[in-house]
């Protein structure tokens, strides 16, 4: 019975997808220069309909080069009345972080009012990549100088941990993340494995996903691997970037997938399952659900968001010229 719910499902989540072009889809924002190493993207989006806008956070990349100025130097929160068309309204540069590299950001409404906005970053003291949170009444007062820990590499027994994605199910805050996996840390480059500041672009680890469950304002309980890397395509990095809810209690995924070190930065997208958000199977175990048909095919990131009968999905997509940039695409949910 459950091989038949599963092939059901598959199905079902095939054909509602199926729409999906995603050269048919819509640029919100563009690179500051076309060239490899320049990417705009990482979205995170938060649909709030009683106050008629939507909340993205995204990130820069520069590439390397320039040690003040590589890599991830740049995030903010942009809103928008539209879904397409974004200003920004907050933003944060590395620098104020005394950090090599910011990643994903994402932005979850408090119960009371306010937001919490989760960030990660490469932390300074030991250039492991973590994660912290601050606290607004508006997204125009995040303050990074009043940040709390959330997730560390010595909280959750890894080798680093980022790119949050958080999501309130009941009470409590589940806080998806890519972790860098201890258990499969190459001995032999123990030693320079952080030296770079990004332990993912090194192959001396995969890349699986976890969980962390806690409640607002408090501390998180780390529990582990939810989402393994598998045996082909994703066998170096599985990393879940949104779920949504499906009819019957289930929950789709879309993760981020790669095969080896050679291709870190430029994932593509799977798509999984899961009953309870803690066990998942994948459906997309051959090959990647959806790529760019230009350039390394990366399209990445993607944070899928409900509006009203659709399904607008957001992420970071590989042009021609080696640049990503962040677009849009609208199915039918």
């Amino acid at each position: 019975m459950k091989d038949l719910a599963f092939v059901t499902a598959r199905h079902r989540i095939f054909g509602a997808l199926s729409q999906f072009c995603p050269e048919e889809s819509t640029v919100v924002l563009q690179p500051e220069n076309p060239e490899p190493g320049n990417w705009i993207g990482c979205p995170g989006v938060l649909h709030e309909p009683h106050n008629q806008r939507f909340l993205m956070t995204y990130r820069q990349r520069r590439p390397r080069g320039n040690p003040a100025t590589e890599r991830g130097w740049r995030c903010a929160v942009a809103a928008s009345e539209d879904g397409v068309h974004f200003r920004d309204v907050w933003a944060v540069e590395k620098s104020e972080l005394d950090s090599s590299s910011m990643e994903r950001f994402c932005i979850l409404p408090k119960i009371g009012g306010g937001y919490e906005l989760y960030f990660s970053y490469v932390d300074p003291s030991d250039s492991r990549w973590r994660i912290d949170v601050v606290e607004g009444e508006t997204p125009e007062e995040f303050d990074v100088k009043t940040a709390r820990p959330v997730l560390t590499a010595a909280s959750t027994g890894t080798e680093g941990v980022k790119d949050p994605y958080v999501m309130r199910f009941g009470p409590a805050v589940y806080i998806f993340a890519s972790f860098a996996s201890a258990e499969t840390l190459d001995r032999g480059q123990h030693s320079h494995a952080h030296s770079t500041g990004d332990i993912y672009n090194t192959g001396a680890t995969t890349h699986p996903t976890g969980l962390a469950i806690g409640l607002e304002g408090g501390e998180f309980e780390w529990h582990g691997s939810i989402l393994s890397v598998g045996l082909g395509w994703d066998c170096y990095q599985a990393r879940l970037n949104s779920v949504v809810p499906l009819p019957g209690g289930a929950w789709l995924g879309f993760y981020d997938g790669s095969a080896g070190v050679s291709e870190n930065y430029e994932e593509r997208c799977g798509l999984v399952i899961s009953h309870d958000l803690r066990h998942w199977d994948r459906l997309t175990a051959d090959g990647p659900w959806v790529v760019s048909p230009h350039g390394s095919g990366s399209l990445r990131y993607l944070d899928a968001v409900s509006v009203g009968d659709e399904l607008w999905l957001y992420y970071e997509y590989a042009r021609a010229d080696g640049a990503h940039e962040l677009r849009v695409s609208k199915v039918r949910g």
